[in-house]
C-alpha cells in the first residue's frame, strides 16, 4: 500500500510511504503569481508527482491522508484564504485521480506521537527518531513540515494498517 501524507499550505509537504518505510518527501510544489511575486500551490507539479509515485505502486492501493486544517485564531483573511485554496487544491486534484482520502485533524496524529503542546520543531525530531535513516532530509530546521508529512503517513499506517 502507498500513503500519501499531506501537510497542505504553501510550506508543507507532501510524503510518499510504503510498508513503514519513507519512500520520498517533497517540499509543497510553488509557482510565483502576479506582479506581487505571491506563491501558490503548483496544482499541475502535484498532480505530477503523486501520478509518477502512483504508477509505480502495481496493485494501485493508494491512500492519502490529509491534514485538516481549519482557520486559526490571529491568522489574516488573505493567508487563511489562500491556505483553504491550497487545501481545496489538493482535495480536488485526488478526487480527479479518483485517489480515496482520508482526513486527519492535526490533534488527533499529534496525540498519537506524543507532540501536543510542543514546540513546531519536536515533529522533526520525533520523525527523526522513528525514522533515522531519513535525518539527513530532516536536517534543517525548515524541515518541520516535511516532519508533518512523514508523521501524518506514518499515523495512518500505523492505526490504520489492520483494517484494509
Amino acid at each position: 500500500m502507498l500513503i500519501i501524507g499531506i501537510d497542505p499550505g504553501l510550506s508543507g509537504s507532501i510524503c510518499f510511504f510504503s510498508d513503514g518505510k519513507i519512500i520520498d518527501v517533497i517540499e509543497m510544489p510553488t509557482m510565483v503569481e502576479g506582479k506581487k511575486n505571491k506563491k501558490q500551490v503548483n496544482g499541475a507539479q502535484i498532480y505530477n508527482e503523486i501520478f509518477k509515485k502512483v504508477n509505480m505502486v502495481e496493485n494501485l492501493n493508494v491512500k492519502v491522508v490529509i491534514e485538516q486544517v481549519s482557520a486559526m485564531p490571529g491568522q489574516g483573511v488573505t493567508s487563511m484564504f489562500n491556505f483553504g485554496q491550497s487545501f481545496g487544491i489538493l482535495k480536488g486534484i485526488c478526487s480527479a485521480m479518483q485517489l480515496p482520502m482520508y482526513f486527519v485533524r492535526p490533534a488527533k496524529w499529534k496525540k498519537y506521537f506524543n507532540l501536543i503542546n510542543s514546540e513546531k520543531d519536536a515533529s522533526r525530531a520525533r520523525a527523526i527518531e522513528i525514522f533515522p535513516y531519513f535525518s539527513d532530509q530532516l536536517s534543517k530546521k525548515k524541515d518541520s513540515n516535511k516532519a508533518d508529512a512523514i508523521l501524518i503517513a506514518s499515523f495512518y499506517y500505523e492505526t490504520y494498517k489492520n483494517q484494509d
